[in-house]
C-alpha cells in the first residue's frame, strides 16, 4: 500500500512540474498556456523572415495537437503568439496582417468581418511600435479574439469568422510563409 502511495505521489509531482520550454530563434516558449481558463499546449512554432531579416517567432497553442487548418479551426480555445525579433512600426505590423488577410480570405469573407478587421487595425495601430522582445497574442475563446500586448489585454473582438480569417494568415492556402505554417502545425 505504501509503495502505491509513493508511486502516485511521484506521478503527481511529475505531472505538476512544467516540461522544459521550447526554444525557437532564441525565444523560450512555454510548453503550455491558459486561454479562456483552459490549458493549451504548444502545437508548433517557427521563425517569420522577410528578405534576410528575422521578424518574429510565431507559435500556435491548442487544447490538443493538430496538423491541419481544419483541425485547428475545430479546436478551441487557441492562441497565436508573435514574439518579436526586431522592432517594427505599428503600421508595418498592421499592413502585414492586412495583406495576410487579403491573401487568405475571399472578398465575401473579408466583407463579413470588415468591422472586426477595422477594430483590430485600430487596436494595433495604437501600439505605435512593437520592439524586439515584445509579445503580441491573439487568444480565441468563447467566440471572441482577445488581442494582448506584452500580457496586457488591448481589445476583445467578437466573432468566429474573424478569428478564422486571422488564423488563415499563418495557416491558410497562401500563408505568410510556408515553412512557418508547417512549423506551427507541428511539422
Amino acid at each position: 500500500m505504501h509503495a502505491i502511495r509513493g508511486i502516485l505521489f511521484a506521478a503527481v509531482l511529475a505531472y505538476g512540474q512544467a516540461a522544459p520550454a521550447a526554444e525557437v530563434g532564441g525565444v523560450n516558449l512555454d510548453d503550455r498556456a491558459s486561454v479562456g481558463g483552459q490549458e493549451v499546449v504548444l502545437n508548433g512554432a517557427g521563425i517569420r523572415t522577410r528578405a534576410i531579416f528575422k521578424v518574429y517567432v510565431g507559435s500556435l497553442y491548442l487544447p490538443a495537437k493538430a496538423g491541419t487548418l481544419s483541425a485547428v479551426l475545430a479546436k478551441g480555445p487557441r492562441r497565436i503568439q508573435l514574439n518579436l525579433l526586431r522592432t517594427l512600426s505599428a503600421d508595418q505590423l498592421v499592413d502585414a496582417l492586412v495583406d495576410g488577410l487579403k491573401d487568405n480570405n475571399s472578398e465575401a469573407e473579408l466583407a463579413a468581418v470588415k468591422a472586426q478587421v477595422d477594430q483590430m487595425v485600430a487596436t494595433m495601430r495604437a501600439f505605435k511600435e512593437v520592439k524586439e522582445k515584445d509579445v503580441v497574442t491573439l487568444d480565441y475563446a468563447g467566440g471572441a479574439t482577445q488581442i494582448a500586448f506584452n500580457g496586457q489585454a488591448k481589445a476583445t473582438i467578437a466573432g468566429d469568422a474573424f478569428n478564422a480569417a486571422m488564423t488563415r494568415i499563418w495557416l491558410g492556402d497562401k500563408p505568410v510563409q510556408s515553412d512557418l505554417k508547417k512549423a506551427m502545425l507541428g511539422g
